[in-house]
């Protein structure tokens, strides 16, 4: 039983490392194997539109055919009983990196059919974690729907998908250093000490269904 978490933040310490390492934590729990990958580590690009994993008797059929440091890293999540995914939003969107992958990882075993098929031989659980600094009902009001069409490729993909939102993260460890008068640094580190670690122990519990769902 292997889980891997990918990490799409480039900070390898702080809110979006932390709630993955809770969720890898959970499916340990359960006894599975867990891995934390971080892509900014990576030297890759996004889809170059080869189309070989398109191409009738190819080679590369069904499998990326560019070959970089996403190159086994797509083989891991191939084998993998269980993917979660993780990145702070930037833009109304996940990271750049994050995107990228998703590219390589969803086009590969995306099918030009009239359903939008997938390659991928299993059904497993797959997860998405956002972190980032708008509330909760900014998040829902404004964000949620940018993300629908990622998570529906995913869900296609994988056959399955559950999302987390951690909203209202400490960002700073001073804000007084950095222009941010459009948040209360006061809320912000109240949120930090109330709420962030409910969301730990919502990803833990994450990591621990994933197991579950994976043995059935």
């Amino acid at each position: 039983m292997k889980v891997i978490a990918i990490n799409g933040s480039p900070r390898k310490n702080k809110n979006t490392v932390t709630i993955l390492n809770k969720a890898l934590e959970g499916a340990a729990s359960r006894g599975a194997e867990t891995e934390l990958i971080h892509l900014y580590d990576q030297n890759y690009k996004g889809c170059v539109s080869c189309f070989a994993c398109k191409l009738k008797d190819g080679k590369s059929y069904g499998k990326c055919a560019l070959k970089d440091d996403l190159t086994p890293i797509l083989e891991k999540v191939s084998n993998a009983d269980a993917i979660i995914f993780g990145s702070p939003i930037y833009l109304h969107s996940v990271t750049g990196a994050m995107r990228s992958f998703l590219e390589r990882l969803i086009f590969q075993y995306l099918v030009y059919d009239k359903d939008h098929s997938s390659l991928f031989q299993r059904k497993i659980p797959a997860g998405f974690i956002y972190t980032m600094n708008v509330t909760n009902e900014q998040f829902k009001s404004e964000y949620e729907n940018d993300l629908k069409s990622l998570q529906v490729y995913i869900e296609k993909t994988f056959g399955s998908f559950e999302s987390l939102a951690v909203n209202d993260t400490y960002q700073f460890n001073d804000y007084s250093k950095y222009v941010s008068s459009l948040f209360d640094e006061k809320k912000k580190r109240k949120v930090k000490e109330e709420q962030f670690p409910k969301d730990c122990q919502n990803a833990f519990n994450m990591g621990v269904r994933f197991v579950e769902q994976a043995n059935m």
